[in-house]
């Protein structure tokens, strides 16, 4: 039986016309998601959370495939992935939330592309009946900011010092929350 989570196709149109193909990463994707990350510049690599340019752990992102723990989501044009999205689940008293991660190509970028895809995962969390998505931003990347406030992420908290860049330089990061479903009621 093949699982829900293979079986999602979008296609989604771009505010310049162009059409993508929204679906989950898979083991065949492995090239495509390294032609993607490889040629990211350091200028960029520098606030993400792993090493992309490193091709074992860009594999590890292909060998390790469990949707139950992390649920990635590729844009395609023809053969290349152009933008990667992920919703994370986390377990226990933290079940019913989780977490969205997004990169997009540079020329894919303020197209509308990041907008389809989290809505995309904004769906996708309501079918799996959570209750908050948080989005973790390094303070200085105003634009992203900007633009998960546009899809209703609102800003909870500011945290200094919590990432650390390669060079060891420590940023402040921002905290978004998007409620899925209202409180079960008042205290």
């Amino acid at each position: 039986m093949i699982s829900e989570n293979l079986l999602y196709r979008q296609i989604v149109t771009l505010r310049d016309g162009a059409r993508v193909l929204l679906r989950p990463l898979n083991a065949d994707d492995r090239q495509s998601l390294l032609n993607l990350f490889l040629p990211i510049p350091m200028d960029e690599r520098r606030f993400m959370r792993h090493n992309v340019n490193n091709p074992q752990i860009v594999n590890s992102f292909v060998d390790d495939l469990d949707y139950d723990k992390v649920y990635p989501l590729i844009s395609l044009v023809g053969d290349r992935i152009v933008g990667v999205a992920s919703l994370t689940f986390f377990e226990g008293s933290a079940s019913h939330r989780g977490e969205v991660r997004i990169f997009l190509s540079k020329d894919f970028r303020r197209r509308g592309l990041g907008t389809k895809m989290t809505q995309a995962l904004i769906d996708y969390a309501k079918r799996k009946s959570l209750y908050l998505l948080e989005v973790q931003i390094v303070r200085d990347l105003t634009n992203d900011i900007k633009a998960m406030q546009k899809v209703g992420f609102e800003h909870v908290s500011t945290v200094e010092d919590y990432f650390m860049l390669p060079d060891g330089e420590l940023r402040d990061v921002v905290i978004m929350i998007l409620r899925l479903r209202a409180g079960e009621g008042e205290f």
